[in-house]
């Protein structure tokens, strides 16, 4: 038990664990002549003269520390070989405990970069959408009081519905329909948005991922094109894959800036976290339309 003890919990750590291998060798030796000539004087000293009947002859203590030959091949195996189990199983539950001590910081590293993420989105989407209503109050639209409460519908779904992990598809698209509700505001006849979902059933997804990309096109497409901005979103979900698609046209002189997007790099990174090796997201770029697909198998 004391070899056992010594191993684990003081050669081990103070020696290899720090790479201090000549240390160990000769500290694993003396330990090991140590703790065989000990058992050989309790077994003779102790233990036999409980059992045996006198008269008999013993070794004095002196001549068993002297036969280290008869000590190292009758005493040193049964000894350290139950001492190297107890470190193996020693090791193994260690090993066990830093595994998931890692899983439990990594949980707690990827949740702290989502909420940051998720702070750096919700800025960005309030200013825009502030920006918003103050150009409609500048212009004394009758249309500010709608958009005050569709803003008011979104505040209250980003801040209190929306803090688990994963939310219901439909409750993200409606989130997404007061969203452009609210943007087409902004503008006449001349922007038209289309709006299509395909869901076999209501699924849970990672909550305003989707947002980023719809903010996109509002931005690059219908914010840039002084002509007749369409936008084009769609949402289906078949035999385990969610597929969300939105195009929107572009003019020529916003296309080198469309996939720099602050919005596009957040969602990125996010669906790095969540959906590790489980997304695609391909962003197809022609002369005047703009296309990002985002699949993710559920």
């Amino acid at each position: 038990m004391l070899a056992s003890y010594s191993l684990a919990y003081v050669l081990v750590p103070k020696f290899i664990y720090t790479k201090r291998y000549v240390s160990f060798t000769v500290l694993i030796i003396l330990s090991a002549y140590i703790f065989s000539a000990l058992s050989r004087v309790l077994i003779v000293h102790i233990a036999e003269p409980l059992v045996r009947v006198p008269p008999f002859t013993q070794e004095s203590i002196a001549e068993i520390f002297l036969d280290v030959k008869f000590l190292m091949t009758h005493y040193f195996p049964s000894i350290y070989i139950a001492a190297l189990i107890f470190v193996a199983v020693r090791f193994i539950v260690d090993i066990s405990k830093v595994k998931q001590q890692n899983l439990l910081l990594e949980k707690a590293k990827v949740g702290a970069e989502l909420k940051m993420l998720k702070t750096q989105l919700h800025p960005h989407f309030l200013f825009n959408t502030l920006n918003n209503i103050y150009m409609l109050s500048l212009e004394n639209s009758p249309k500010t009081p709608e958009s005050i409460s569709k803003l008011s519908e979104i505040l209250d779904y980003v801040l209190y519905r929306c803090n688990t992990k994963f939310v219901s598809v439909t409750n993200e698209i409606s989130f997404l329909e007061n969203y452009i509700g609210l943007e087409k505001l902004r503008y006449d006849d001349r922007l038209q948005v289309t709006f299509n979902t395909s869901l076999e059933k209501d699924i849970e997804i990672a909550p305003l991922i989707l947002l980023p990309l719809v903010e996109n096109a509002f931005k690059h497409g219908a914010g840039e094109d002084s002509g007749s901005p369409k936008i084009d979103i769609s949402i289906r979900y078949q035999n385990t894959i969610f597929t969300f698609v939105v195009a929107n046209s572009i003019a020529n002189s916003t296309q080198e800036r469309v996939k720099d997007s602050i919005g596009l790099n957040n969602i990125t990174q996010q669906l790095d976290m969540i959906y590790p090796d489980g997304y695609v997201l391909n962003i197809d770029e022609k002369e005047d339309v703009f296309t990002v697909t985002l699949e993710i198998e559920i």
